[in-house]
């Protein structure tokens, strides 16, 4: 009885929800044409009537929501092609596919097909793709015959269009390898030489990470970057030169500072009592000396770069990067009574005297920020492309 009862609940549950939804769909496809969103009122409906064929008002109102829905669209379409956009034909595809989903939904639906007969749009979509497709390959090939680099990626761009259309449209494949290849700018970085031969090897690994930093971030796909010895080897005629040099640098300058201070205190070493028998704090005054050195190493330098346009010897765009690094160590002792330090004194104290890092480390350790700027400044420019 108590199984009986429950499942009479559920079916009861599950009926009423039926009704509302059905109810809901129904005023939700009314209010959707109501509202002239003719698409969304016909897939209400038809929704609709998929639940309950029978549905007096899904079959009464549905036709009338698939015929402004087919005005409104056609409309579209006839105001797209009386218009000089070169790219017509896509905004054309996307009304009769709009238009083609309405299709594939009344056709799902036996009782919807009683009240509407759909327009087939499939060679409609299928006309005003290959239109589109023929415009994007035409412009390619247009900005391809200009011969400039910069036409040609705008060309690679067209092509890859013409594929996302249709994705073997006559030779736009082969075009758009053209395009890009013709669109590539090459980069060549140039070696960089510093004063001391000392410090050649850091140089050296500072361009080489750079280069292959640059190279591995993809900053844009129509630039490639070279180390000047490998674009030299394998023949590469660089489109910019990216010229690097040390205007000037200093490693190790040392400083050292020491000091010293005697700090005293009052502490309490005992008490006492006085005549009328009341305590008394007996205190001594103990003394110590800080010995206090501060080292100092400070490094900087100054890097400049020149970006100029092989072709015609203009200059692109030139900047002075600074960077430094300051090593320091401090270290103390005292003298004396520990009980005169305070705590502020104490924070001051340990440590011991040891070496710097060696130039090389110091030299690596300047152009680190050097290098993050450098690296942000020519991934800005070169993104533009």
């Amino acid at each position: 009885m108590i199984g009986s009862s429950i499942s009479t609940v559920q079916r009861v549950a599950v009926a009423g929800l039926l009704c509302a939804l059905m109810l809901f769909s129904c005023k939700s496809g009314e209010k959707m044409y109501n509202k002239g969103r003719y698409d969304e009122a016909v897939t209400a409906f038809v929704k609709k009537l998929q639940r309950k064929p029978q549905d007096a008002t899904a079959l009464k109102i549905l036709p009338l929501a698939y015929q402004q829905a087919a005005k409104m669209h056609e409309d579209r379409v006839n105001a797209f092609l009386r218009s000089n956009n070169q790219l017509k034909w896509e905004s054309v595809r996307t009304e009769y596919r709009s238009m083609q989903r309405l299709y594939d939904l009344i056709h799902g639906s036996p009782a919807a097909m009683q009240v509407v007969t759909p327009k087939d749009y499939r060679d409609a979509i299928t006309g005003a793709q290959e239109n589109a497709a023929e415009v994007r390959y035409d412009r390619g090939m247009a900005l391809l015959e200009k011969g400039d680099k910069a036409s040609a990626r705008l060309a690679y761009d067209e092509f890859t269009a013409t594929l996302k259309l249709i994705s073997n449209y006559r030779d736009a494949r082969q075009r758009k390898d053209e395009a890009f290849q013709a669109g590539v700018v090459n980069v060549v970085i140039s070696e960089l030489e510093v004063r001391s031969t000392y410090f050649q090897f850091s140089a050296d690994q500072f361009r080489d990470y750079l280069v292959r930093t640059l190279q591995q971030r993809n900053i844009n796909r129509f630039v490639q970057f070279y180390d000047e010895r490998i674009a030299r080897n394998e023949n590469i005629r660089p489109d910019e030169y990216i010229e690097l040099r040390f205007l000037d640098f200093m490693v190790g300058q040392t400083y050292v500072d020491r000091s010293q201070r005697d700090v005293s205190k009052q502490i309490v070493t005992g008490t006492t009592k006085d005549t009328s028998g009341k305590s008394q704090n007996i205190y001594q005054t103990v003394t110590a000396t800080l010995f206090l050195t501060k080292k100092t190493v400070y490094s900087s330098g100054v890097l400049d770069y020149r970006i100029t346009d092989t072709n015609n010897g203009n200059l692109l765009r030139s900047d002075r990067v600074p960077g430094s690094y300051t090593w320091v160590n401090q270290f103390g002792y005292f003298k004396g009574d520990e009980r005169a330090l305070s705590d502020a004194d104490k924070s001051l104290l340990g440590g011991r005297d040891v070496p710097p890092p060696p130039p090389q480390d110091l030299f690596i350790e300047l152009t680190r920020p050097i290098y993050d700027k450098l690296e942000q400044d020519l991934r800005s420019f070169y993104y533009r492309l």
